[in-house]
């Protein structure tokens, strides 16, 4: 990982450069360290993978830390610091760089690499909810099921496939899967892991503890996002059978999703199967740097 220090005024900026961006776009990457370079004293991180982004967040110190890279990126900060239980006391900054932007576009960053670099020097922190489930991960924006099919260049499926940064910190891991590779006989296609095609699936949706739709019910889809300060909106669709259905509608803290096997997006990721999964709103968990007056 490398690290060249700058010095300007007195604020101390820590950024951390995500390594897709770097490879995707490196024209922005530069533009983005001239112009945080040219008005705050700035330390800047260039991970090679997971377990360096994370080291770095880690060391971060006084430093703010700005995260240059795409929608991915900051959930992977946010996730770092949500584990080390940092992330409270820690206000973040963004640089989107790459092409999946969407999430931060919906979180008020802009998404012009000049505009969004000048917003983490002139901005304002903005306090936001969190929803947080019961496997410790963190959800930013909206949770779907069953998923959308992710954009192209988007991510896989993140249970029960071991991921990037699992195997980033257990080299082993790497060894066996290589081992495994050369055991499979060559002229056995591979099949990729894929979310099912979408349908009407059996579930019960709980809203702090009130029934919204049962396993009686088949749904198209159940949604998820934050809404009002402290809670989450929930929409669920049933199945229609001739006239279309009404979407059914709930506000709560508290979101449970069981049944049969599925899987969700969330944010970025798409993860499963899972029988049963648990949100929590977690209000005003973690903040944002956003232009003033956004």
């Amino acid at each position: 990982m490398a690290e060249v220090a700058t010095s300007t005024t007195s604020e101390q900026l820590l950024v951390v450069v995500d390594p897709v961006a770097r490879r995707s776009d490196g024209e922005s990457v530069r533009i983005a360290k001239d112009v945080l370079g040219a008005g705050a004293a700035m330390k800047l991180c260039l991970p090679d993978g997971p377990e360096e982004f994370a080291r770095a967040l880690a060391r971060r110190g006084a430093r703010r830390p700005v995260v240059v890279g795409d929608d991915r990126a900051l959930l992977r900060a946010v996730s770092v610091l949500h584990r080390q239980r940092e992330l409270a006391a820690c206000g973040l900054s963004l640089v989107p760089v790459g092409d999946a932007l969407s999430l931060a576009r919906s979180l008020g960053v802009p998404t012009g690499t000049v505009a969004a670099a000048r917003a983490v020097l002139d901005g304002v922190e903005r306090r936001m909810d969190l929803m947080v489930d019961d496997s410790d991960g963190v959800v930013l924006g909206a949770l779907r099921i069953p998923p959308l099919s992710p954009p192209p260049g988007g991510e896989g499926v993140r249970e029960p496939v071991a991921d990037a940064e699992d195997a980033a910190g257990r080299p082993w891991l790497r060894t066996c899967q290589s081992l495994v590779r050369t055991l499979v006989p060559a002229s056995r296609p591979s099949r990729p892991v894929s979310p099912p095609e979408p349908g009407p699936s059996r579930l019960r949706v709980e809203v702090d503890g009130e029934t919204l739709v049962d396993l009686n019910q088949p749904v198209e889809a159940v949604s998820v996002a934050p809404s009002a300060s402290g809670v989450a909106s929930v929409e669920v669709r049933p199945v229609s059978v001739g006239a279309e259905a009404s979407p059914l509608l709930a506000e709560g803290r508290t979101v449970t999703v069981s049944g049969a096997h599925f899987r969700y997006r969330a944010d970025t990721q798409v993860s499963g199967p899972v029988r049963t999964r648990t949100w929590v709103v977690r209000e005003g968990a973690w903040s944002l740097t956003v232009p003033s007056g956004a």
